[in-house]
């Protein structure tokens, strides 16, 4: 993107905006976009060979504000290695890290991702939740909603509850449950432009205005949602004051017990990044809060529905395949069953909710995706694989990232094992988990699931937010 294809009305915008400075930032439009991963530690801790190898590999640098981000440079491709497929790292542009950054998910936690696809903010919490807790993750679109499912389950996030609803739903369902919620609200993206040229076009005024009373709508839902005491991040990828300053300030006087902890910019001529705002918020721990939408209602019954007899019978069935299968499987969860699909929620969910909230309600991915139930038998599915260990399976078969092996794998071919190697298999390269696979008479019979294979695996995800 190049600075005289600007809007000129953005252009002007920015000029009075910013005074003197507005000629550095409008200039940083001629450079090359900014490009970045962050270390996915739900796989590999800081440090470990893996991570170790990922950063020697594509010569990555640290982003200040993220201790697992780093920055890349071309011709490093890392949407197209293996590692990728194991769920090492998101594809994520480095200001949009300075989020979950500032929202801080604590192990434990219920938190909610509020308008979530493609999953950059959602995969970050998760890992900085570090497995413990229950993330909500909800995408109203449903195909963005799918694309967010898949990298969550790419990253290998047992705790997250993938949702697909309006946030209005939502905030029906779910009135003061959460500790902390993210909002990535949708804006005018302004600071798209350099990636992604459609963003320019789009914009306009109007669109700015547009999408302000929608980020005011959406912060209306979010209040009832969060608990007395909890925090709420706000952010956009945009700078103008209407949809960032101007938006918090109409939210704190309509809700007097939201207070403005920090809000910060990441401006793309001062940090290396596309540019982010970002913004912290807290609700007054008082049992009356300040407004008269807040009216209390759990939604819950003293105990919530039994768990019904065909959801015990598949889940025992489960756990006994795993007591031979997965010897470091806990099993330990809310069982749900969705046809032949069976789904473990973290305990942590019947603290506040019970599974009867879950009626009527879009879900993509209803917890970790443990089985499909067929007849007489049990097939582990591809989202327990990636939320594995390998020593939590009975056997595992390993391949080099280098090797042509895995480049055979992730193309869905099967492979040579030794003959003494039979039953399912947890197939991983340099120890991260990729898929299933079946070992009968010395062939390993591929089980990465089709639509999984080769180039879509190695994509980048989504537009990294």
């Amino acid at each position: 993107m190049k600075e005289e294809r600007l809007p000129a009305a953005f252009t002007t915008a920015m000029k009075e905006m910013l005074g003197q400075e507005a000629d550095a930032f409008l200039h940083s439009y001629n450079m090359a976009r900014t490009q970045g991963l962050r270390l996915n530690s739900l796989k590999a801790a800081p440090g470990s060979g893996p991570a170790a190898h990922a950063i020697s590999l594509f010569g990555l640098t640290p982003v200040p504000w993220c201790p697992t981000g780093y920055y890349y440079e071309d011709p490093a491709r890392p949407g197209r290695h293996p590692y990728h497929s194991a769920g090492l790292y998101y594809i994520q542009e480095p200001s949009a890290m300075s989020a979950a950054e500032l929202l801080a998910p604590l192990p434990g936690e219920t938190v909610l991702d509020l308008a979530a696809a493609p999953g950059g903010k959602t995969t970050h919490l998760a890992s900085l939740m570090q497995g413990q807790g229950l993330l909500v993750s909800n995408e109203i679109h449903p195909e963005r909603a799918k694309i967010l499912a898949e990298n969550v389950e790419r990253l290998g996030i047992s705790n997250a509850l993938v949702t697909s609803s309006s946030p209005g739903e939502l905030s029906r369902r779910f009135p003061e449950v959460f500790d902390r919620i993210m909002l990535d609200a949708p804006c005018s993206g302004e600071g798209m432009f350099r990636k992604d040229p459609d963003a320019v076009s789009e914009w306009s005024p109007e669109h700015v205005k547009m999408c302000a009373e929608r980020q005011w709508d959406i912060l209306q839902d979010a209040y009832l949602m969060l608990k007395p005491g909890g925090t709420m991040a706000y952010s956009t990828c945009t700078f103008n004051r209407q949809e960032n300053e101007e938006t918090l300030a109409r939210f704190t006087a309509a809700y007097p017990d939201m207070q403005l902890i920090t809000q910060k910019r990441l401006w793309p001529h001062l940090e290396k990044g596309e540019g982010h705002f970002v913004a912290l918020l807290r609700k007054a721990a008082s049992e009356e809060s300040g407004s008269p939408r807040s009216k209390r209602n759990d939604g819950r019954g003293k105990n919530g529905p039994r768990l019904m007899s065909s959801v015990r019978d598949a889940y025992q069935q489960f756990m006994d395949w795993a007591a031979a299968e997965l010897p470091g499987f806990t099993g330990q969860g809310v069982p749900l069953l969705f046809g032949e699909s069976l789904y473990l929620l973290p305990d942590s969910f019947n603290e506040r909710l019970h599974t009867g909230l879950l009626e009527g309600l879009k879900v993509p991915r209803a917890g970790l995706h443990i089985a499909h139930l067929k007849k007489n038998r049990i097939e582990p599915a591809h989202a327990l694989a990636m939320a594995l260990k390998p020593e939590q399976a009975a056997r595992s078969f390993d391949l080099a990232a280098d090797s042509m092996d895995i480049q055979a794998w992730l193309r869905g071919e099967s492979l040579p094992v030794p003959p003494e190697l039979h039953g399912w298999t947890l197939v991983t390269v340099d120890g991260l988990p990729v898929s299933w696979g079946k070992a009968s008479s010395g062939q390993l019979k591929n089980h990465l699931p089709k639509g999984l294979r080769i180039l879509k695996a190695h994509l980048d995800g989504g537009l990294g937010n």
